[in-house]
């Protein structure tokens, strides 16, 4: 098993610094619980680097009642040194611990070249895609009444549409390698009645760019109250040979390999005996569960 999107902060945390002790910790308690390699994968809008490169990429978004609020998220964000977090990282790394380096990449319209050109100069491993807001509207913030609000003002199926598209662009990017909870979009349990169009694109679009998909057991800590993928879209994921990854999406040590033996469960049942990690961004696979832990225990 894998663990392959971690946070080293909680939303919540301003001003924060990555130390080894913290990133060790992360494998200790991964290893504990069954997991055999993690990716600290956090935001990239955490990082000063970024804010010099993208600070004000809302004012050209649609939603302008929005954009204050956007502003203010990223503000409270963008804080940390990139180079020191690679620094943290590739220490930990290089001690022979079992973690690689990688950043959540949210899709930024007609940015996506800048930012590529930004993390060209680092080591990365793995760089996870993700859509976390359409226009300004952060759309899984959902402790912000303003958010929600924009939830029941918005037709679903709509709602649906604009994401697949904006996954669609970020995957024709080529920016990264992987997709981060796919269906994100289902995160405040709205969800279409016949979603089946939305799901064939996200499949498509992973085929089109040799993207993996990430299983995450986030979503079983949402509102939607359902692991990411769905199953109906897992299925055609597997159907379709995208290579997957299993991660947490924690925030936090005690979220780190979240419902891991649960995910191992689920891939098994559906027919899936191996994941894809990463190493300076070439995939490679690896089994769902070791040699001596028969499928399913």
């Amino acid at each position: 098993m894998l663990d392959y999107h971690l946070h080293l902060w909680p939303h919540t945390q301003s001003d924060a610094e990555a130390t080894v002790e913290q990133v060790a910790a992360y494998c200790e308690r991964a290893q504990a619980a069954g997991v055999e390699e993690i990716a600290v994968t956090e935001h990239l809008f955490r990082f000063v680097q970024t804010d010099r490169l993208l600070h004000g990429f809302w004012d050209d978004l649609p939603g302008e009642a929005l954009r204050p609020g956007m502003a203010a998220y990223w503000e409270q964000h963008a804080r940390v040194d990139l180079d020191e977090y690679v620094e943290v990282v590739e220490a930990v790394k290089g001690a022979g611990l079992p973690v690689v380096l990688g950043m959540e990449v949210d899709y930024y319209p007609g940015r996506m070249d800048e930012v590529a050109d930004l993390l060209a100069g680092y080591p990365f491993d793995v760089l996870l895609g993700s859509v976390h807001w359409l226009g300004a509207w952060r759309f899984d913030v959902l402790d912000d009444p303003q958010v929600m609000a924009e939830w029941d003002l918005r037709d679903v199926d709509a709602v649906w549409d604009e994401y697949t598209l904006a996954m669609e662009e970020l995957a024709a990017s080529g920016a990264c390698d992987v997709f981060a909870h796919p269906d994100l979009v289902k995160i405040a349990g709205r969800v279409p009645a016949m979603p089946d169009e939305f799901y064939d694109r996200l499949v498509e679009a992973a085929v089109a760019s040799t993207m993996a998909a990430e299983v995450s057991s986030a979503g079983w800590r949402k509102p939607v109250g359902e692991e990411y993928p769905a199953p109906a879209l897992l299925r055609r994921y597997v159907d379709r040979g995208v290579p997957l990854t299993t991660a947490s999406d924690a925030h936090g040590l005690p979220d780190v390999a979240h419902r891991a033996d649960d995910l191992r469960a689920l891939l098994t049942a559906a027919g899936v005996v191996e994941l894809r990690a990463f190493r300076a961004r070439q995939g490679r696979a690896v089994p769902l569960a070791p040699a001596d832990v028969p499928a399913g225990d």
